[in-house]
């Protein structure tokens, strides 16, 4: 389902906005983790420097 769920959604409510802020750049390190071990998989001759590139450009040019 694309809503979230109520109990996640009051456990955030009741963070602090700094605790949001943690939160929410650790969904985006693990996001670009997930990235690159896809792009690791699809690519698997590719050096580190163009997976954290092409890491780069694919959060560069993310749309919401």
């Amino acid at each position: 389902s694309d809503r979230p769920d109520p109990r996640q959604m009051e456990i955030l409510r009741r963070l602090t906005p700094a605790q949001r802020y943690h939160v929410a750049m650790r969904i985006h390190a693990d996001a670009r983790r997930i990235k690159a071990a896809g792009l690791r998989v699809v690519h698997p001759d590719w050096p580190e420097e163009k997976v954290q590139e092409a890491v780069r450009e694919a959060f560069l040019y993310a749309r919401t």
